[in-house]
């Protein structure tokens, strides 16, 4: 299984990233860090998300934050579609 991030969620990680850096540069980087990880271990998980509120896609809820990456599974491809925020407006689709 192969991971590949869109350019929505590369945009999105580094969004978070900067968010959280005003208020402490190294707290940005444990939770980029453990949305990557978390990201990571469904290469030998794919369906340890949820059923994604996009039809489609499936959701996994990044442990110890509020943040929830969105993404999909074609054949042997597993792209992250978005990382939102759990309040965040979820879109209709995404792509």
């Amino acid at each position: 299984m192969k991971v590949s991030w869109s350019p929505t969620a590369v945009s999105d990680l580094e969004s978070i990233r900067h968010y959280i850096a005003w208020d402490s540069p190294s707290a940005a980087r444990k939770v980029t860090d453990l949305i990557k990880e978390s990201v990571n271990r469904l290469i030998n998980f794919p369906l340890s998300g949820r059923a994604g509120r996009v039809q489609g896609t499936r959701e996994l809820v990044i442990p110890g934050t509020s943040y929830i990456a969105t993404y999909t599974i074609r054949d042997d491809n597993l792209q992250i579609a978005s990382v939102l925020h759990g309040r965040q407006r979820w879109p209709e689709s995404f792509y």
